[in-house]
């Protein structure tokens, strides 16, 4: 094992992943900001999002216990068993580790004992590669097929150009 591993195994030992509560908000607002990809939501936003949403969302936490990743989901009303992946982020201190796919298995498998998940959603902006392996190496490793379409166009957005978001449908999944 060389060095490199041996803090990678080392790191990951450390991190606990779990539901993430209201404390959390402040610090997925800060990591979402510092991501410099993600739309940035409010500080509020993220508040009611660890409140409302915390059965289908994750944090990952350092071995101080402070949040360096998160998933944030919801269980779509009118699809029960399709979890819909609102953002995924890492602290920039931890990229490059696994821990995206690693929260995202964490949440899938989590959102399946409750909600028999068979699919995911999430909509990711053209361009934005390392989203597109996120979610392409997830389907993978779930024995799951990958549809992509375009959710909304441009026009349909009131505050100017926005490019398009595509919305990535992914599964059955084999869990």
């Amino acid at each position: 094992m060389t060095a490199a591993q041996a803090d990678r195994a080392e790191s990951r030992a450390e991190l606990q992943i779990d539901r993430p509560t209201v404390a959390d908000g402040a610090a997925l607002w800060r990591i979402a900001r510092d991501s410099k990809t993600l739309d940035l939501n409010s500080s509020y936003s993220y508040l009611l999002w660890c409140r409302d949403f915390a059965a289908t969302s994750a944090v990952a936490r350092d071995g101080r216990g402070e949040p360096v990743g998160f998933v944030t989901g919801y269980v779509r009303p009118d699809r029960p068993r399709t979890l819909l992946v609102w953002q995924v982020a890492v602290d920039g201190s931890y990229r490059g580790r696994g821990l995206a796919a690693q929260l995202l298995d964490g949440l899938v498998a989590r959102s399946s004992a409750t909600h028999r998940i068979t699919d995911v959603e999430t909509t990711i902006t053209p361009g934005n590669t390392a989203s597109e392996r996120l979610f392409t190496s997830f389907a993978e490793r779930h024995g799951a097929g990958v549809e992509r379409e375009v959710l909304f166009a441009t026009e349909v957005f009131p505050d100017g150009p926005h490019d398009p978001e595509v919305l990535y449908r992914i599964g059955p999944l084999s869990l």
